[in-house]
């Protein structure tokens, strides 16, 4: 009988492990390539002999849930589809407190007219990072505040080079169906082939009425937005998830962490109970944490050695 955890420290490239057609479903939030601060790990997308390694594991008609970026999520999906995954949709992961990644275009105008900006004070914290990480990721004069100073400059006060993100794309691909089975055929064979919408409903308010044609008493099904917190639009219902902060556990520093709620709807969408999940990127753990929690078993990848002790701490396979 499989264990309910199986973790591996090793690169996940070749899943040499698994055998074919043995997993009901992958889960999973790879580097995105944007160099995330400048972490060398993210320097690129995964060479994609991954996802080719992930569709011979995986069961005929098994789905996976792939996080992304806004900016290379094009790419990635490219590489899903020459490896055989079938691109079924693109869900988001919303939430209201992401990082502004822009700059401050004004201050730049004055530079190259030479001209001194006005030191307006000093910049004291910096969302979403870690107490000090002003101090690893900006040079010293960056973390003064400034305005424009030049005619021109001031013109231009507050302009920027991005807006601020509030969704992760999600991509939802699947194994094609073995040739010559209709649906139903494939889920009585392998017990994959479809998403569980009845686990994932968003459940009615209390006093609240139902709504549209065929109204389900259990509630809503669960859209490609993903939210937590309750949005009210007249029909539908979402929910938003926001993302972790820092320390949210005090020996967990992975700064691409995801919230185990979110992981929890997305493994109870991609599965049901008792069926395998796999995690070639597993970070620290929190896709497996999710697994534990639903009774899922799991299987999961991290080649690095301090991420990986995290996972094990955090999945209770590393004693404190």
């Amino acid at each position: 009988m499989q264990a309910p955890v199986q973790i591996f420290q090793k690169s996940c490239y070749g899943l040499s492990e698994l055998e074919g057609n043995s997993i009901d479903c992958m889960l999973t939030d790879p580097p995105y390539g944007i160099s995330f601060q400048n972490h060398y790990w993210d320097k690129d997308l995964p060479d994609k002999a991954i996802w080719t390694d992930s569709l011979r594991v995986l069961k005929p008609g098994a789905f996976a849930a792939v996080f992304s970026s806004v900016r290379l999520m094009h790419r990635l999906m490219v590489d899903l589809e020459d490896s055989g995954f079938l691109i079924k949709d693109v869900l988001f992961w919303a939430f209201l407190n992401g990082m502004p990644k822009s700059r401050e275009v004004a201050l730049d105008i004055d530079k190259e007219l030479g001209v001194e900006s006005e030191v307006i004070g000093h910049y004291k914290y910096v969302q979403g990072y870690k107490k000090g990480g002003a101090d690893q990721y900006y040079a010293a004069d960056k973390k003064v505040k400034r305005k424009p100073a030049s005619e021109l400059g001031k013109k231009y006060a507050g302009a920027g080079l991005g807006i601020k993100p509030s969704y992760e794309p999600i991509i939802l691909i699947q194994k094609p169906i073995d040739k010559g089975l209709s649906v139903a055929q494939s889920m009585i064979q392998y017990g994959v082939g479809a998403l569980n919408l009845e686990q994932t409903r968003l459940p009615y308010e209390e006093g609240e009425g139902k709504v549209g044609h065929n109204p389900h008493p259990a509630g809503r099904v669960m859209a490609n937005m993903i939210r937590v917190a309750p949005h009210h639009d007249g029909y539908d219902k979402y929910f938003l998830i926001p993302k972790v902060r820092q320390h949210a556990e005090a020996f967990n520093d992975h700064p691409t962490k995801k919230p185990v709620e979110l992981m929890q709807q997305l493994v109870k969408l991609l599965s049901w109970e008792r069926q395998t999940i796999l995690d070639p990127f597993m970070g620290s753990g929190s896709t497996g944490l999710a697994c534990s929690a639903l009774g899922r078993l799991f299987v999961g990848y991290e080649k690095e050695p301090h991420y990986f002790q995290i996972a094990q701490k955090r999945l209770g396979v590393l004693e404190d």
